[in-house]
């Protein structure tokens, strides 16, 4: 993680779960982490957190809401005028809406669509012409993916969902392509996690909290911080090997 040290990296939805462990973790190696959601407060008390514990890094709170593609590029454009521009970006925002496929609302649909595979694309996008207009040719982007993204699970509630996360997966082998083509060294990576303890099945089952709580009981479950060590590891790996997906489920988990 050594040449990652002081350069600039983009967490998205990094205000709690898997996000703020990732912001945490990079910068305890020493990177200049711009943490980015739609409320702020919680990664400000992380960023004060990395500070007082005397991290090499800095988090740097954004507020932004990835379901407008006017606030991404503000982001990114302030970014450039702070930092200069945006080495790796992790798109670690999603979200999952209870709305099966023959009942579901188009409402919870599109709002899944938004965060989870155009908000991705756009910063993708941006990141990578960043790279790009600095002839930053070791950069990395990484999509925090899902099981869900490999296999349809036989729930309702949790297809739409799926389906989305199948773009994930396709969109980040599409992305590996387009970056052949281009003939730079910058990589992708997906990482695909099974049940990780988080607040998602609080939000996915927003109206039945014991539902949500019995998910991460049944098991034991994935941890934030595994997936922040899969980051690092994938940050890690050398520049001459490019790491495609990370496929990670509980030991104990069947599906």
């Amino acid at each position: 993680m050594e040449r990652w040290q002081q350069r600039v990296a983009l967490v998205t939805g990094a205000s709690v779960g898997i996000g703020a462990a990732v912001a945490r973790a990079l910068v305890q190696h020493g990177m200049k982490v711009v943490g980015c959601a739609r409320s702020v407060d919680k990664i400000e008390k992380l960023a004060a957190e990395c500070q007082s514990a005397g991290y090499p890094g800095t988090l740097i709170p954004y507020k932004c809401d990835l379901s407008n593609e006017e606030e991404i590029l503000s982001m990114f454009s302030a970014i450039k005028t702070l930092h200069q521009g945006v080495d790796v970006c992790i798109n670690n925002a999603g979200l999952a809406r209870p709305e099966p496929l023959l009942s579901g609302k188009t409402e919870g649909w599109r709002t899944m669509i938004d965060v989870n595979v155009m908000a991705v694309s756009i910063c993708t996008r941006e990141a990578y012409q960043s790279m790009k207009e600095r002839s930053i040719d070791d950069g990395h982007i990484i999509n925090i993916n899902s099981m869900n993204g490999h296999s349809v699970v036989p729930q309702s509630v949790m297809h739409f969902y799926s389906a989305t996360k199948y773009a994930v997966t396709a969109l980040t082998e599409g992305l590996r392509q387009e970056l052949r083509e281009a003939k730079t060294h910058i990589r992708a990576t997906c990482i695909s996690p099974g049940l990780v303890e988080t607040g998602f099945a609080f939000k996915l089952h927003d109206n039945d909290p014991e539902r949500a709580a019995a998910t991460y009981e049944s098991i034991r479950c994935l941890k934030a911080e595994d997936m922040a060590n899969a980051v690092i590891y994938v940050l890690s790996a050398p520049p001459h090997v490019q790491i495609g997906d990370i496929q990670m489920r509980p030991t104990e988990q069947i599906s």
